[in-house]
């Protein structure tokens, strides 16, 4: 499959400066009235039964194309033969941060955002959730989602039971190194502090990027992680920038790095190291023994949205495990519809079929031992956190 060409900022955002990511953050903390929205006025009258539309806001490069036609979605036209609702497809997101700029202003004020369905960040979703700025989905208009949602991304603390969100990927945060290059292996976090390594190492510049994985190195459980657990990390980081072990903190341009052998160890997601492997296979992409961070970028119906019963029915679309089967085979992240993995197993295409024994689109129970999902950061916590890691990253 060919590497495809990839935006330089992360799809899991590298978080800028402190922002607005720490403003709005203070806001949910606080409680300010101009920023929550009550339960009982995130609703507006639904035009789906009337008018079969919806927009929808995702990142670049997250749908399947057609190899001929690039403006063409597969798996969304499917959707839309289906059920005779169209779809006003934007790649708008590019940064977590950014777009929670663009579209909080008129959420704050209680007004439509103009969108019917967003993706983002889990990390972000949380703070949408705690601000009550997106809608509880009705599930029994969602049937598939609720028969083959992947149990280990069912319910995060930020939102339990998964009621406003539903992942749209998923993906692991680990290692990834050039095996060739390095003469070794690599197989925990403090592998990349080691002497042959000085100079040839990136982290991730996000801190709600890199801090779990960094966390899981020293043996934290990273459900319930503590301040300590946090700066313990901060310290060791400065500790190896000092030393010059740390050549630089990347977003997703650490792909170029490792391709060019500039850099020879880094932390990675996990569906762009799939890719490189196309074309690199002594790139290996490792799942520490410490354990790695299993992370989703989530689908959200925000408030004020028209076309919610519409939104949900697309949700509901694309848990339908032939359809998800589509989808990873394009996007090559950890597919959260477990199901999948033997509709792929029974494709024609020998290399299509190989996908469903790739342990990081479905994780098998023992590489599932070594995942979990990090707890979030809290709005009290961010302002501090943010300040500390973007003065080490240089952010």
């Amino acid at each position: 499959m060919p590497l495809k060409t990839i935006p330089p900022l992360s799809r899991r955002t590298l978080l800028r400066a402190l922002g607005s990511g720490a403003v709005f953050g203070g806001l949910a903390g606080c409680g300010v009235p101009a920023a929550y929205v009550r339960p009982g006025d995130r609703a507006a009258a639904d035009l789906s039964a009337t008018d079969r539309r919806l927009i929808w806001a995702n990142w670049p490069l997250y749908i399947d194309t057609d190899d001929e036609d690039q403006a063409r979605r597969p798996t969304l036209e499917g959707f839309q033969k289906r059920t005779g609702v169209s779809v006003d497809y934007v790649e708008e997101i590019n940064d977590n941060d950014e777009f929670f700029g663009k579209i909080s202003p008129a959420l704050m004020n209680h007004q439509s955002t103009g969108r019917d369905l967003i993706v983002i960040s889990d990390w972000m979703c949380a703070r949408f959730v705690r601000l009550g700025w997106v809608q509880e989905m009705d599930r029994a208009r969602q049937p598939n989602v609720t028969e083959y949602l992947d149990p280990q991304l069912r319910s995060p603390a930020f939102d339990p039971g998964r009621k406003c969100t539903v992942p749209w990927q998923s993906g692991i945060t680990g290692i990834a190194y050039n095996r060739r290059r390095t003469g070794r292996e690599i197989r925990q976090v403090s592998d990349l502090w080691a002497s042959d390594l000085k100079g040839r190492v990136t982290l991730l510049s996000g801190l709600d990027e890199a801090f779990a994985l960094l966390m899981q190195g020293n043996g934290v459980d990273i459900t319930q992680w503590t301040a300590d657990d946090f700066h313990t990390v901060c310290d060791q980081v400065e500790e190896q920038v000092s030393r010059g072990q740390i050549r630089r903190f990347t977003g997703n341009d650490y792909i170029k790095d490792l391709s060019s052998g500039d850099v020879l160890a880094c932390q990675a997601y996990s569906g762009d190291v799939i890719q490189l492997q196309a074309d690199d296979p002594d790139i290996e992409f490792v799942v520490p023994e410490g354990g790695a961070e299993l992370w989703a970028e989530s689908l959200m119906i925000p408030d004020l949205a028209r076309h919610k019963a519409n939104a949900e029915w697309l949700i509901d679309y694309y848990y339908d495990p032939e359809v998800a089967a589509e989808l990873a085979a394009w996007v090559n992240y950890v597919c959260p519809v477990p199901a999948a993995q033997e509709v792929l197993a029974s494709a024609k295409d020998e290399e299509t079929a190989a996908l469903a024994e790739n342990p990081l689109i479905f994780p098998d129970a023992e590489l599932r031992g070594r995942l979990a999902v990090a707890r979030d950061i809290t709005s009290a916590e961010r302002v501090e956190f943010g300040k500390r890691w973007n003065g080490i990253a240089g952010l």
